[in-house]
């Protein structure tokens, strides 16, 4: 059974920086495409970052040169590096394990965790 388990949520300071993870269990992360979306209130969820297996990575434009997205094979881990967050950041985080980029919809799910920020 796989299983998608993010943490590191939480309230944080505009400017500041926070740290996601997403421990997966029931599957190698390293041999899937994996993602970062998020959702706002109000609005549809969007990709945020993704990587692929070999480790490409890919970031939508409102997040480009501020956050960064890893992956630790060994831990079997995903992460997300949130810097100079901005209030425009709030949301619920997701992370997402797919076969290849292009079909997350279809993928593994996390349950999402929170992120505000303060200005």
């Amino acid at each position: 059974q796989v299983q998608l388990v993010e943490s590191g949520g939480g309230l944080v300071q505009a400017g500041g920086s926070l740290n996601l993870s997403c421990a997966a269990s029931g599957l190698t992360l390293g041999a899937y495409a994996a993602a970062w979306y998020r959702q706002a209130p109000g609005k549809e969820r969007e990709p945020v970052a993704r990587i692929a297996s070999s480790g490409s990575t890919y970031y939508a434009d409102s997040v480009k040169g501020r956050f960064t997205i890893s992956r630790d094979d060994a831990k079997n881990t995903l992460y997300l590096r949130m810097n100079s967050v901005k209030s425009d950041d709030t949301a619920v985080y997701y992370c997402a394990a797919a076969r290849t980029l292009a079909t997350f919809s279809s993928g593994s799910w996390g349950q999402g965790t929170q992120v505000t920020v303060s200005s």
